[in-house]
């Protein structure tokens, strides 16, 4: 297979395509198929644990394998660093970068600064798992030193085509990175704490346990919803950027990433064919000479074989994602969160050991097929095709004897064909064998004189460049003399190597000739060379004598914070909760309400309370000055813009602000920026882990706090807190954990029949709707105004046992958390975390009060085991 590209300038840039690699074999997949730089982890530090994954002793043959063959690799560190662990990342970051690897593709704040201190030319490219979905964001990802970013995979074309008109205009530009292909996460990447909260296991830390992808009941207003075959209501179809790469190409994206480290080789080769064939069909196109008349169906050249080879290397349904827009009746068809394949048809009839069906995609003997009842949860029947006979319209098809029970298969039920043990062979012969088979091209030009030796100069596309020269001088041609074609001929006898023939200039004048077994030794020649330059590692800088803790923040001190009360801390979310908060007492309030415009309110509400408080005060000193004491504060209103803010979304800002709160919660990058005069606090969604990222936001954005990151169990917990000042931070200590924040509006796609927020009706705003999992457990559904929806543990969780350590360690600041509680149950938590902060009653006495769950964070200790359940 041979790329068809040209070294010519072209006007559109011509984006990378990035393949996953989970081991050796995906690694020579995507090579000989055409991808242009592949991504993998090694054994830590990774977003996919489960992948086979590379040692570091794979790392110098890897890359230069990679290298010889004019493809990058990029070791993704795409996890949250715990403090612990700055050491052992530190060696292996420089590992990483002795090596030659080309990028790092990064998560971690405080990941960043340590690689721009170990090396200042290393690449760093931001991860999809920093949440980036604004050009404030790409801005943020330059500050840090990064050379590349990863959107968050909820962009739509126009939200990347207007990021990359902001950061133009900013001179703020970094290359973009989008998915073009693969399984979609439905929560934002980065922003997905359910695998934490019910299983123990972080997809912050590469161990999602794909929650998303099972059966959940709808409840509204207490009943559930019919929604017949429908139950995966959290699994989104398979992306497939296909039918839009013109538009991504014409967008300005610098690379394409397919998904799929946890995958087969066989998917790495098929998909990455499929996509390196589009793309190359698409560039030719777009490079014509009125590319302006070119309209999207140029991308929709691909043949039915195409989508019938995407179909049958995975799929869960293909769907162009967000890219389109939002839409969602088509993202989530709810039907299943499996892998089916192409869909041949319903059975018609059932007799005597055979099927009959309406064909939709063809079949033949041999094919596997699988029998789709409606209950993917349960066992279903399959097996291979033995016979298939045409009738008609309908075809017949056998199975062998005992293969399958037919008396659970019925009519009506849907058939898919899950393996195609032809096209299997097909794609494993494309990466088989030692010789390459994905050639790369290469220009050469031609010069020489009668007399003089014959030079030849060739290039490849990355820049290396070779002169030859021959051993023998060219003499004057009686007969045959090297014209371009003969030229052509014989330097483009390129099989079994990495290069095929791109150009050839031709720069000798009159008839000369040179044997052609000279010819034959400097192609030869030509290619040693080029292996040899491109197999050279990468020298990027690495200073020997710097360490993480040249970073660390100056040593905190405990008198300080020890000087100040333990305060509670109260986030509500409706206006009656505020007002049980404020009943109690409480001085630090924060809201989070669905509908920004009702801060106004709270604002007053808080405003009024603060005037009566005065007066009691006033009076109070007036009378008797003993009564007051040093606590006798007025209370704070701190409100919460959303998780995320896209494109054209700052009016949802300004709504905030507008309400003139005493201050704000910071959720993201475009926040930081919008809020820089106001007094702010750092949420949870920043994934502060280590002392490395909270000095960093402390140092650069002035915040009055910080919330640690969730994914931190105790012992975590208190590493962080002896590496940085205790009064930094706060830390929540009860609370529903908010599993799922995601783009997808389950309101929308299953309580009406509209497609985004202009046509659904707003269920959101008049039903209280819950998820009921396959434990019974059921999980508090919302909405906020960009109606993006947060999915609540059923379950509040309590670090009520550890809050004596937390104090001792000059921790103050204590969260806790209420979403759907009445204004009773409120009053109550809060009089017993009153209790708790004054030494009055225990955790353990606490817990067993509320009947919660005892857990703060549940991420794994380094023992593998949670260590806050032993």
């Amino acid at each position: 297979m041979k790329s068809d590209r040209s070294l010519s300038q072209p006007s559109l840039q011509r984006p990378e395509l990035l393949a996953p690699a989970g081991n050796w074999d995906c690694a020579k997949a995507a090579v000989e198929n055409g991808a242009d730089a592949i991504y993998f982890g090694l054994d830590r530090f990774n977003a996919r644990m489960r992948a086979q994954n590379f040692t570091e002793a794979d790392l110098p043959q890897l890359m230069t394998f990679l290298h010889r063959r004019g493809v990058k690799g990029y070791v993704t560190v795409n996890t949250l660093i715990f403090t612990k662990e700055l050491a052992e990342a530190q060696q292996y970051l420089r590992t990483i970068i002795a090596a030659g690897v080309d990028a790092a593709i990064v998560q971690d704040i405080g990941i960043c600064r340590l690689i721009r201190q170990l090396s200042p030319d290393f690449p760093i490219h931001a991860s999809t798992q920093m949440t980036i979905t604004s050009a404030a964001g790409v801005e943020f990802a330059k500050s840090l030193g990064c050379q590349l970013v990863v959107l968050a995979r909820e962009c739509s074309l126009k939200e990347i085509n207007k990021i990359q008109q902001q950061i133009a205009q900013q001179e703020t530009s970094l290359p973009l990175e989008v998915f073009v292909h693969g399984a979609l996460c439905v929560a934002y990447s980065g922003q997905c704490l359910t695998s934490e909260a019910l299983g123990g296991r972080s997809a912050n830390r590469g161990e999602c346990a794909q929650a998303c992808r099972m059966p959940y009941d709808l409840i509204a207003d207490g009943e559930v919803v019919d929604l017949k075959e429908r139950k995966y209501l959290l699994s989104p179809q398979d992306l497939a950027g296909l039918d839009v790469l013109p538009d991504l190409v014409k967008s300005g994206v610098t690379c394409l990433k397919i998904e799929g480290r946890l995958k087969a080789p066989e998917y790495v080769a098929n998909v990455t064919r499929v996509y390196r064939q589009a793309l190359d069909s698409v560039m030719t196109e777009l490079e014509r000479p009125n590319p302006s008349l070119l309209t999207r169906e140029a991308g929709k050249g691909q043949s039915d074989q195409e989508h019938y080879n995407l179909e049958m290397a995975f799929s869960r349904g293909l769907y162009t994602g967000w890219f389109g827009g939002i839409n969602n009746q088509e993202l989530v068809h709810a039907r299943f969160g499996k892998k089916r394949g192409v869909y041949l048809g319903e059975v018609s009839r059932i007799h005597n050991e055979e099927v009959t069906v309406k064909l939709e995609a063809p079949v033949k003997p041999g094919d596997g097929i699988v029998f789709d009842c409606g209950h993917p949860e349960a066992k279903e029947e399959g097996g291979r095709v033995y016979g298939v006979v045409s009738k008609g319209k309908e075809s017949v098809l056998t199975f062998g004897r005992n293969d399958l029970n037919l008396r659970r298969v019925h009519i009506g039920d849907r058939i898919w064909k899950t393996s195609d043990p032809e096209l299997d062979k097909q794609v494993r012969q494309s990466f088989a064998g030692e010789n390459p088979q994905f050639q790369r091209p290469i220009d050469i030009e031609i010069y020489g004189e009668v007399g003089q030796a014959l030079i030849a100069i060739a290039r490849d596309q990355i820049g290396n460049i070779v002169q030859v020269e021959s051993a023998i001088s060219l003499v004057e041609a009686h007969t045959k003399p090297l014209d371009t074609e003969r030229l052509q001929e014989q330097f483009g006898r390129l099989g079994n190597t990495p290069f095929c023939l791109g150009t050839l200039t031709n720069h000798l004048s009159g008839a000369i000739m040179l044997p052609v077994s000279e010819l034959n030794r400097m192609r030869r020649e030509i290619v040693v060379q080029l292996e040899e330059l491109r197999s050279q590692p990468k020298r990027w800088q690495l200073a020997s004598d710097v360490s993480f803790q040249n970073l660390l923040p100056s040593s905190p001190t405990l008198r300080e914070a020890k000087a100040t009360s333990p305060s509670l801390i109260v986030l509500v979310r409706n206006l009656k909760q505020l007002q049980a908060a404020l009943k109690a007492g409480i001085e630090t309030l924060y809201c989070e309400f669905e509908d920004p415009r009702a801060y106004r309110e709270a604002v007053q509400m808080v405003r009024q309370q603060q005037q009566k408080d005065k007066a009691e005060n006033s009076s109070l000193s007036t009378h008797n000055s003993a009564l007051l004491t040093p606590n006798s504060q007025l209370s704070t209103i701190w409100v919460a813009p959303p998780r995320i803010t896209k494109p054209g979304e700052n009016w949802i800002l300004q709504q905030v602000r507008a309400c003139e709160a005493d201050g704000y919660l910071i959720r993201n990058y475009d926040q930081l920026q919008f809020f820089a005069a106001d007094r702010c606090i750092g949420d949870f969604s920043l994934n502060v882990a280590n002392p490395l990222t909270a000095d960093y936001f402390q140092q650069n954005f002035g915040l009055e706090g910080l919330t640690a990151s969730y994914d931190l169990n105790i012992t975590q917990l208190q590493d962080l807190l002896t590496s940085c000042p205790p009064q930094w931070f706060e830390v929540t200590i009860h609370q529903h954990i908010p599993m799922f924040h995601m783009e997808h509006c389950v309101f929308c796609a299953f309580l009406s029949t509209g497609t985004d927020y202009t046509n659904c009706g707003r269920p959101c705003e008049n039903q209280e709707v819950k998820l009921k999992d396959r434990v019974g457990s059921e999980h508090v559904l919302k909405a906020d105004v960009g109606c993006r929806n947060t999915v609540f543990n059923g379950t509040a969780q309590t670090g009520a046992e550890y809050v004596q350590r937390l104090i001792e360690l000059g921790l103050r600041h204590f969260r806790i958390e209420f979403v759907n509680e009445t204004p009773e149950q409120v009053s109550k938590t809060i009089h017993f975390y009153s209790q708790l902060l004054r030494g009055e009653i225990t955790g353990s006495q606490l817990w067993r009060e509320l009947k919660l769950q005892n857990q703060l964070g549940v991420t794994r200790g380094p023992m593998g085991v949670s260590a806050l359940r032993s």
